[in-house]
């Protein structure tokens, strides 16, 4: 019985635990049902919101249609009316065109009616001629085309001779004035070439203290400079000699610093030589500056820089180097700019052409070959080198840019005023001169003038004939070249004259 009253009781709870379960499930299942259907109301009002606004901007849309549609029939009935307006008027036009070619048609009948009463006219005219003169008209045709052609061609050559003649001179004319126009606008002025340099003490003390005690200041100097100190005991002047001119300048400086500092003495001279150099240093540096500056090149490597600042202190012929080397660059680029060139080679290569110089004392060479290789060691261009290497003719011009060197170089040099020599070496070229023409044989005397730029030889009659004159010509040329270094160039004028004499009784 007990047992039965177990399972009873069991069945009971489970059947009382699923009612339970079952009415819980059921609540939850309301209150899912009620949230569903509370969000399926809320988007229900979102969509009827949406509809809404969809409406309005639709309606907005077609409103903006319509209006835009309005606008457009409105443009359309303006651009109708403007061509059913230019169909008018090319109606108007089509009318008149038609009217005037009516007219022109009975022109051109007016002036065809013309011109066969002329084509007769001329062909009875014609027929006239041909009987009086006895000739066909292709007889007379032909003879009148030679007649025209005879006489055109004497005119045609006669205006091609004068035209030849007259664009010769005003080519002439034109490189003539190219070239004055460069030598006077770039032309520095030169000064003469010296070795030495004086210097005016300001009392015979200070004379005294240069020397020094037995003369030991004077000879600490000169080793220390590499500069000759030639002192006089009747003067206050004190001559500086040394063929090196930027060793002179130092010295110059050195001793000018101390005669104004007053103490003179082994260690205060060389106290002042180093500084002497330093503003030496310091003036070659600011000279290749201001001439780099001056012709417009500031690509070039520090070192060409100080390099071409030495050329400051060079001359050749008394020319400076440096402003011979200014002006070649400028020259060159005004003739470039005529010619077409490459302005810039031109400027870089005139401004360099001479920069071996610099070093020439110091190295084994000429000055060409020592540029050559100080252009190719800092990587400058090739046609730079190409147009340098070319100003003395040692290589040839290569290109437009060489030549052009070549010829500033040349005016640079030969221009009036440009290089001056002392009386000794003037007077002593001038001798060389006549003494290499009085050396052949025939030559009666010889003259060298023009400032030694040309030499006039007279021969003798019975010696020389006009053949052996030419001859004697280019061999005294020849020999002034292989015996003689100068400027410009020497003009020889080989003189032969004849004299018959008759005396009458």
């Amino acid at each position: 019985m007990g047992e039965i009253t177990r399972i009873v009781l069991l069945l009971l709870g489970i059947l009382i635990g699923y009612t339970i379960r079952q009415i819980i499930a059921q609540k939850n299942a309301n209150s899912i049902e009620a949230r569903l259907k509370t969000k399926i109301n809320k988007v229900k009002e979102e969509t009827k919101k949406l509809i809404l606004e969809a409406k309005e901007k639709s309606s907005k849309i077609i409103e903006e249609a319509e209006r835009q549609v309005k606008v457009q029939k409105e443009q359309l009935n303006r651009f109708e009316e403007r061509l059913l307006q230019k169909e008018e008027l090319l109606d108007k036009r089509q009318i008149e065109l038609d009217e005037k070619e009516k007219e022109t048609k009975k022109l051109i009948e007016r002036i065809q009616n013309i011109k066969d009463e002329i084509e007769k006219i001329e062909k009875e005219s014609l027929a006239k001629l041909e009987k009086i003169a006895q000739l066909s008209k292709e007889e007379a045709k032909e003879e009148l085309f030679k007649k025209i052609e005879k006489e055109a061609k004497e005119e045609l050559l006669s205006s091609l001779k004068k035209l030849e003649v007259n664009r010769k001179e005003e080519l002439e004319n034109k490189a003539k004035q190219i070239i004055v126009d460069a030598i006077v606008r770039y032309s520095r002025s030169g000064f003469s070439e010296v070795t030495t340099t004086v210097i005016t003490l300001p009392s015979e003390d200070v004379k005294g203290k240069i020397i020094g005690k037995e003369g030991r200041n004077i000879r600490h100097f000169e080793k220390l400079t590499g500069v000759d100190l030639l002192l006089d005991d009747s003067s206050e002047t004190i001559v500086l000699s040394c063929f090196d001119p930027i060793r002179r300048a130092v010295a110059v400086l050195a001793l000018e610093k101390l005669i104004k500092d007053g103490r003179i003495q082994p260690a205060k001279i060389e106290e002042k030589i180093a500084e002497a150099q330093a503003e030496i240093r310091n003036l070659i540096q600011k000279a290749g500056e201001d001439a780099c500056y001056e012709v417009g090149i500031l690509d070039l490597p520090s070192e060409i820089v100080h390099l071409l600042g030495r050329l400051n202190f060079r001359t050749s012929y008394g020319q400076n180097a440096l402003s011979h080397s200014i002006e070649v660059a400028l020259i060159g680029a005004t003739l470039a700019a005529e010619l077409g060139a490459n302005v810039e080679i031109v400027k870089k290569a005139g401004l360099l052409h001479d920069i071996g110089k610099a070093v020439s004392q110091e190295m084994e060479g000429s000055h060409l070959e020592i540029g050559r290789k100080i252009l190719m060691k800092y990587n400058i261009e090739e046609e730079v080198i190409k147009a340098m290497q070319a100003h003395h003719e040692t290589y040839p011009a290569e290109t437009l840019e060489a030549a052009i060197i070549t010829a500033s170089d040349a005016l640079s040099a030969a221009r009036p005023g440009a290089r001056k020599d002392s009386l000794e070496a003037y007077l002593k070229r001038l001798s060389n001169l006549e003494e290499i023409a009085n050396s052949f044989e025939g030559v009666e005397k010889s003259y060298a003038i023009s400032a030694g730029r040309e030499l006039r030889v007279f021969v003798f009659n019975e010696k020389i004939d006009d053949l052996g004159a030419m001859k004697l010509a280019k061999e005294i040329v020849r020999k002034i070249e292989e015996k003689i270094n100068f400027p410009g160039e020497i003009k020889v004028t080989v003189i032969r004259e004849t004299r018959v004499t008759e005396i009458a009784r």
